[in-house]
């Protein structure tokens, strides 16, 4: 035997528990744990009615359909791209390019659907809308004095993103019609007046989760006038746009942006489905240096991720080719769920809370949120009471504000949710308000 073998047998002293305090420190931050804190009490009432999370209908799901857009995908690098068979095999068995392989497909959606004139060059294909943030705030913070702002309250995935960055966000109170660009100049201004750098606004213009509200067109126009006076990116997310209520769309900040100011980032969680996991982002800034922004965020992604599925991104290729590269086509079925479900969850909220009284909303257009106030804090404990003794669940608005405000507001997602479900839940809802309220 020899002495290292001697020693692999010699029973050594347990390695001291690991401590948060000595890890980075965003693994304490609200905005990591409190998701995670959500899905324990889902799961811990599988039998209550859930307006907590944000996902798309499940019901036009079809297993059936992933050989079919596989297929579709296939016959796609064969006649479009002039691939052999085994060029189609390596395409999509072996590690793939970084950037992705339906950028050509992504640029045409973006033509049809949102009148978007984009290279494929520029388009990054990411790891989810998750990864997309990751990189861009990575890219942009150089060190403590870069800030981002953003709409306050805003998406908790783009917060968790900043901290896993280490970036900084300055929060612009955000109202029924959205972002205020004089308030973003004047975040802004007293951001350089501190010595901070503001590099970029992230904003969701439409049915912005959560707050579900819609800039209106001439409020995107004042706003990439205010992002050139004030030398601001806008990173623009837009996972909702097409819920909307029938009246069509304004146009996307990125199809209006004549200065290279917008950075687009999409997403085919809500449109398509979140399993596959497939974003994007469009970022065709000039580098003083060569290149553009998307050249530098695929650096990043080389060493974060490598690349994105290669098999999930043919799934969606295969959806994007059947239906002619229209999303707003591929999602008209839920589209139309969604717009039942918004008026069935207006309706009842006025059914059953009297206007004027101590439990307010607010009426979005679309997407997939609204607002409830409510007369009393609505935290953990609130919704551990209310999905134990009255089997309904929601999700804490604070979350949102990163602490510092939505205190006694609720969020209800009807995504996934039949008009019957929406009934039940309402009733619910209101027995609980009604405990609670003096």
């Amino acid at each position: 035997m020899t002495p290292a073998a001697g020693l692999l047998d010699t029973p050594g002293r347990a390695a001291p528990p690991l401590s948060t305090a000595g890890l980075h420190a965003s693994l304490s931050d609200p905005a990591l744990t409190s998701m995670t804190l959500l899905n324990e009490i889902t799961g811990a009432y599988p039998d209550a009615v859930s307006f907590a999370a944000g996902r798309p209908y499940e019901e036009y799901f079809d297993s059936e359909a992933l050989p079919r857009h596989l297929r579709l995908f296939t016959r796609h690098l064969e006649t479009e791209r002039g691939m052999d068979r085994r060029q189609v095999r390596r395409t999509l068995f072996q590690y793939g390019a970084t950037r992705g392989i339906v950028g050509d497909l992504i640029v045409r959606h973006l033509s049809l659907d949102e009148n978007i004139a984009a290279d494929e060059a520029d388009v990054l294909v990411t790891t989810g809308c998750q990864e997309a943030m990751v990189l861009v705030l990575r890219a942009l913070r150089r060190d403590a004095r870069d800030v981002v702002l953003a709409a306050a309250p805003t998406y908790v995935g783009f917060t968790g993103a900043a901290r896993l960055t280490e970036t900084r966000v300055l929060p612009v109170p955000e109202g029924p019609a959205g972002l205020d660009p004089a308030a973003v100049g004047r975040a802004a201004d007293e951001a350089r007046a501190a010595g901070l750098r503001p590099r970029a606004l992230y904003v969701v213009p439409d049915f912005s989760n959560p707050g579900g509200a819609r800039m209106p067109e001439a409020a995107r126009r004042e706003l990439l006038r205010v992002a050139d006076a004030h030398d601001l990116l806008i990173v623009e997310d837009n996972p909702y746009s097409m819920f909307h209520d029938g009246s069509g769309r304004p146009p996307t900040l990125k199809s209006l942006d004549r200065s290279g100011r917008v950075v687009y980032i999409g997403s085919f969680a809500k449109t398509a489905y979140p399993g596959a996991r497939i974003g994007y982002v469009v970022a065709g800034q000039p580098v003083a240096e060569g290149g553009t922004l998307t050249d530098q965020l695929a650096k990043l992604k080389s060493m974060l991720t490598l690349n994105t599925s290669s098999v999930a991104q043919a799934a969606i290729g295969g959806l994007l080719l059947e239906n002619g590269c229209s999303m707003e086509r591929a999602c008209a079925r839920e589209a139309a769920v969604y717009r039942r479900n918004l008026r069935a969850v207006l309706d009842g909220l006025a059914a059953r809370f009297p206007r004027g009284g101590p439990v307010g909303w607010n009426a979005p257009e679309g997407g997939l949120f609204a607002v409830v106030t409510v007369p009393f804090t609505a935290d953990e404990a609130a919704l551990e009471e209310s999905a134990e003794r009255f089997g309904v669940l929601w999700t804490p608005m604070y979350h949102f504000y990163a602490g510092s405000g939505g205190t006694n507001q609720i969020r209800l997602s009807y995504s996934v949710l039949t008009e019957a479900d929406i009934a039940e839940g309402l009733d619910r809802l209101r027995a609980f308000v009604a405990s609670r309220t003096p």
